[in-house]
């Protein structure tokens, strides 16, 4: 494990944006697709809850870390706060459609019940490995404009404002797992790190597919079909975790830092649309 390489002229910069209030949007937003519909619709009910936890695991390893990193923590809460509070309204869309997102909903209670009764490091580098899925998911979104073709405008901002924020605090978790680790040996710190990614991949495409099957289900697709078409749209056309393989390797490779790869071009590519939003560091919002 390398010592952190977070840009040291990097801000993170919350911006309070609303999406899709009050506006009509089709049941299945994304281009007509059953599949790429149910596959964020069912990834959406993980964020409100699951952001919590990340912000929770986050905290408790925040004394003691320098300055700018404390910064970073509370520039990080605040984005999740947001990020939930706009996927309680992305959801109660889905609800509205028609959805029953209740055992899903169950299903987050039940991952993160268990994901509780860890020990607080354990949570921490679940977080870290969480926070590289969603790190990775989204520079795969902003590079590759192919994946929210054809969706409904103000979802597909949505997705895209969240992710250059993902981008943005990619690695405010593994810092703190640095800080947090420090008295560790290397070789315990990576296999802390890895085991524990290990085990998140496979609960977090257990649970991922097993909900948008169910949501699938809701529109009429269903056994052999449904299966089908959801390994299509994931592994060829536009084929998201294909794409995102290589990237989930470097996590295990010596001297991984999320910022290795340095993706901000898509920060600046992406965040023009969201500059008259930007948050001061700290400030909540209801």
């Amino acid at each position: 494990m390398s010592n952190a390489k977070t840009p040291a002229d990097l801000t993170i910069t919350p911006r309070d944006r609303r999406f899709g209030r009050g506006q009509r949007q089709d049941r299945l937003w994304l281009n007509g697709d059953v599949a790429a519909t149910a596959f964020y619709n069912a990834l959406s009910v993980t964020f409100p809850k699951g952001e919590a936890y990340f912000i929770e695991s986050v905290k408790a390893f925040r004394n003691g870390v320098d300055a700018k990193l404390a910064r970073e923590i509370k520039a990080f809460t605040v984005q999740e706060v947001v990020h939930s509070r706009e996927h309680v309204a992305f959801n109660k869309r889905v609800l509205d459609h028609g959805y029953d997102i209740t055992r899903l909903e169950a299903r987050v209670d039940q991952v993160l019940e268990i994901a509780r009764s860890r020990p607080k490091i354990v949570q921490l580098a679940a977080t870290m490995a969480l926070e590289h899925y969603t790190a990775i998911l989204a520079s795969e979104l902003l590079r590759n404009p192919t994946h929210l073709e054809g969706a409904d405008p103000e979802n597909a901002d949505l997705w895209r404002w969240h992710a250059l924020e993902e981008i943005e605090h990619k690695g405010v978790a593994y810092d703190t797992y640095f800080h947090a680790t420090r008295g560790m040996s290397r070789w315990k710190r990576w296999k802390i790190k890895s085991l524990t990614m290990l085990l998140i991949t496979g609960t977090f495409w257990k649970h991922r597919i097993e909900g948008t099957l169910e949501l699938m289900a809701q529109d009429g697709v269903t056994g052999w079909r449904a299966k089908t078409m959801l390994a299509k749209y994931l592994l060829v056309s536009p084929g998201i975790v294909t794409r995102m393989i290589p990237a989930w390797f470097s996590y295990f490779l010596p001297g991984f830092h999320p910022w290795n790869h340095d993706d901000r071009a898509l920060i600046r590519k992406a965040e023009s649309d969201y500059e008259a939003a930007i948050l001061p560091a700290g400030t909540a919002t209801a």
